[in-house]
């Protein structure tokens, strides 16, 4: 322990373990010790709000509150880095135009290491893709829109 009382390898640990697994924040408690490290993923939300009006055609929602309100919405189960191919150099599961099968995967999500394979919730044409390959999303954003 440093002079200050603080184990500030510990500190390292986590702050590497928020890196690894993708979180924003731990906290831990012990009889002593009250520790949260957390990082700031501002970045990924000012990411996040761009990548819809690049990639989604003009009739598709413009903004991700648009995406997430529109009932086509397949919005993410978790927390996670999305991957629209099942390897690199792959051709993605499916592009903006696709007719997709109830249950057909759409994308993958890799949380903690687990690749998710994500299914389409209903059978339609794929209008929007609004994440971009290797992108972090988070609990219930909006990942893309089947009409």
């Amino acid at each position: 322990m440093s002079k200050s009382g603080v184990d500030q390898e510990l500190i390292r640990q986590l702050a590497a373990l928020l890196k690894e697994t993708e979180l924003s924040e731990i906290e831990i408690e012990t009889d002593n010790l009250k520790l949260r490290v957390s990082r700031q993923v501002s970045q990924v939300t000012a990411h996040v709000a761009a990548a819809p009006a690049a990639a989604a055609p003009a009739a598709a929602p413009a903004t991700p509150a648009e995406a997430a309100a529109h009932p086509g919405a397949v919005a993410s189960p978790m927390v996670g880095t999305t991957y629209l191919a099942a390897e690199p150099g792959a051709a993605p599961y499916v592009t903006v135009g696709s007719t997709v099968k109830e249950g057909q995967t759409v994308l993958i999500i890799e949380a903690m290491k687990t690749m998710n394979h994500i299914p389409a919730p209903r059978a339609g044409k794929v209008t929007a893709i609004l994440v971009e390959d290797g992108q972090p999303v988070e609990f219930g954003e909006p990942l893309l829109v089947i009409e």
